[in-house]
């Protein structure tokens, strides 16, 4: 649909279009505000609200939230899906499809109640769509190109106009060739923040997207059209040690909200601490249902936000809970050689394999977390990572939560490994390793002599059983 720009705005004078309008014409292209670009890939600082309802800024995880403009009684804001470049981690490109320099996109933060209209510019190779999950709104506005409206066309511009009816943890997406799309990194979240500024308020509050890639080592664009076998599992298409630490203050209320557009799910679980589940694409949680965890799933297409009490010190882990969300670049038909005497046949190896050969896995798979050996161009190591007593052995969805005392408050640097009180760490037992002790006999409880009186009654017409 095109439309010019006395057009556009007459028809925008109430809520919401009756569909997604093409803007069209040097006018209404000059009206657009600008969209701003992203190439860093570290975390952002949080976007304090200036004016408007006081609220607590959300912190993307190795992202950043999109400016906004105010036109009138609408927040305007402008996305630009558009190829991107995306380090994976150190050592890693992935050459993707974004929003704004960057995939995930920037996060759309705003207020319950708030207009907004939202410019989206198509600066891909294929039409688009953008579907505002979880959000209420006009059926013109959902994002599902051909059901709801027309596809966003290469090269040009499309509006979305809404009122936000309720707040909560929502996200975006393509809704055009989707599997597609979204393999290649296109999403973002949307964070809206109550009216009332003291309704589930926190003192830092942090977001993230769930997604996964197929990219063989040597490789830069991910396998579009695999299902299961995915080799990087990443926190905001970052796998660890890239992924952010989230660093709060001793006895902050914390917040951490993420969303899941792999095509698994993910149980999600925290050390050190219990956390309750506040929030889900579907809105708050009453707080008489709530009960306390250390690990929540998020199924595929779901949200979670968990709350919790930071009142213990110290570096903690989190991380999805299957093993093998926590490790990069995984070889699927990896032979298991635990018990296996590789060194026997090292030379014969060696004569055929380019660049040497090292054997590994004999012993279980630890070794491969310290030693250095080559890789090939544009991958990860499977396990790696370093604390501050050695390898962490670890990768793809995991982080630390880093718990301190005497941080400011929107002080989110990181604050080096904890520094542990004397004696609270696990050590080394030097003394005489004791004698383990015989498990005592188990004797029969009944007295002597007693026994116990059965009728057995053979079953009759089954010959020889």
């Amino acid at each position: 649909m095109t439309m010019s720009r006395r057009q556009l705005m007459a028809t925008t004078g109430g809520l919401a279009l009756m569909n997604v309008g093409l803007v069209s014409g040097r006018v209404a292209a000059a009206s657009i505000p600008e969209a701003q670009i992203q190439n860093s890939p570290l975390m952002q600082p949080p976007l304090v609200p200036t004016s408007g309802p006081d609220y607590q800024p959300v912190v993307t995880l190795n992202g950043w939230t999109a400016p906004w403009r105010q036109n009138g009684d609408w927040k305007e804001f402008h996305l630009v899906a558009e190829p991107v470049v995306r380090e994976i981690s150190p050592g890693m490109k992935a050459h993707l499809w974004g929003y704004n320099g960057q995939s995930p996109g920037p996060t759309i933060e705003a207020v319950e109640g708030d207009k907004v209209r939202i410019f989206v510019t198509n600066k891909l190779p294929e039409h688009t769509s953008i579907h505002w999950h979880g959000q209420r709104l006009p059926n013109g506005m959902d994002g599902v190109s051909g059901l709801t409206q027309p596809a966003i066309p290469v090269g040009k511009t499309m509006v979305y106009e809404f009122q936000l009816r309720r707040s909560g943890t929502f996200m975006y997406h393509p809704h055009a060739d989707e599997m597609l799309q979204m393999a290649m990194g296109m999403m973002g979240t949307f964070i809206v923040h109550p009216k009332d500024p003291k309704f589930m308020r926190v003192d830092r509050d942090f977001v993230f997207l769930l997604n996964a890639y197929d990219i063989e080592p040597g490789s830069y664009v991910p396998k579009v059209n695999t299902m299961l076998e995915f080799n990087l599992w990443t926190f905001n298409s970052r796998a660890f040690p890239g992924i952010d630490h989230l660093v709060v203050r001793k006895d902050d209320k914390v917040r951490i909200r993420f969303g899941n557009l792999t095509m698994t799910n993910h149980p999600i679980h925290l050390h050190g601490h219990e956390f309750e589940v506040s929030c889900t694409d579907g809105g708050w949680t009453k707080p008489e249902a709530r009960w306390p965890e250390v690990t929540v799933d998020c199924a595929v297409g779901q949200m979670r936000a968990v709350d919790f009490i930071a009142n213990e010190p110290g570096d903690w882990a989190f991380h999805c809970h299957k093993s093998h969300h926590t490790m990069n670049a995984m070889g699927h038909t990896v032979k298991t050689y635990v018990g296996v005497d590789l060194n026997s046949v090292r030379k014969q190896i060696s004569s055929v394999v380019k660049g040497g050969f090292m054997p590994m896995g004999a012993a279980g798979g630890a070794d491969m977390t310290e030693m250095e050996m080559p890789l090939p161009e544009n991958t990860l190591p499977m396990m790696t990572g370093y604390g501050q007593f050695g390898a962490i052995g670890m990768g793809g969805m995991f982080s630390v939560v880093k718990v301190r005392e005497g941080l400011d408050k929107n002080d989110y640097k990181d604050p080096g490994w904890y520094k542990h009180p004397a004696n609270t760490v696990a050590y080394e037992w030097t003394g005489e390793p004791g004698k383990a002790a015989e498990a005592p006999v188990m004797k029969d409880s009944m007295p002597e002599g007693q026994g116990v009186e059965v009728d057995v009654v053979k079953p009759s017409g089954h010959s020889g059983h």
